[in-house]
This record gives structure tokens, C-alpha cells and sequence, in this order.
């Protein structure tokens, strides 16, 4: 059984705080089944966005959901990973929308294998 979205959020959120990141909601979804992205701002103009993974395996035993970055490069600039979190929003008006502020740049999500 899947985790609510809403419990995976909140989760996410104090993870990543008590690792000494900044993370907020900024678009809450739908509290059971909404998808979750996350934007990584690294404060320096860095930033990057991970979505739901493609399901065509099961994810490993003990980990609820996989992610996967949502664009080729590494990093893109803050502009780009608005551009792409709006054209989500367009697509899925469910969807959850987590920001966190890290300079290391972590995820603090599971990712699935490239």
C-alpha cells in the first residue's frame, strides 16, 4: 500500500529540515494520490526539478516512491524550472509542489536508476 501524498509531504518536508535544508509547500494536491515534484534552488542560481519516475518496475522493498530529474542537464537556471513546474500544473492540477532551499543541492527524495 502507498503512502497519502499529504503524509509523504509532510515527511519530506522535516527530512529535509533536519538535515539543515529549507523546504516548503508551495501547491498542496490532492491528499491521497496527488504527484509530488520537487524543486532543488541551490541559492546560486542553480536549480533542478525530480518527478515521479516511470513505473515500469516495482521500487525496491522499503521505498514508497521514486523520482527521477525532469530534464537532461544537470542543473538548469530558476526561470526554466518555473517554466517546467507551470507546464506540469497544466498537465496535472493534483499535483504537490515541494521547494527546498540546499546549497549541496540535495533531493532528499529517492531516485530511481538512470
Amino acid at each position: 500500500m502507498r503512502l497519502r501524498s499529504d503524509i509523504f509531504v509532510a515527511a519530506l518536508i522535516r527530512r529535509a529540515e533536519a538535515q539543515g535544508a529549507s523546504a516548503v509547500l508551495r501547491r498542496r494536491g490532492a491528499a491521497e494520490a496527488g504527484a509530488v515534484f520537487v524543486k532543488i534552488d541551490c541559492l546560486d542560481g542553480r536549480a533542478a526539478v525530480f518527478g515521479p519516475a516511470p513505473q515500469s518496475e516495482a521500487p525496491p522493498e522499503g521505498i514508497d516512491r521514486l523520482f527521477a530529474r525532469l530534464h537532461s542537464n544537470e542543473w538548469l537556471d530558476t526561470a526554466a524550472t518555473e517554466a517546467r513546474l507551470r507546464r506540469e500544473i497544466a498537465f496535472d492540477s493534483d499535483m504537490w509542489i515541494v521547494e527546498i532551499e540546499d546549497r549541496a543541492g540535495r533531493a532528499f527524495v529517492d531516485l530511481a536508476p538512470n
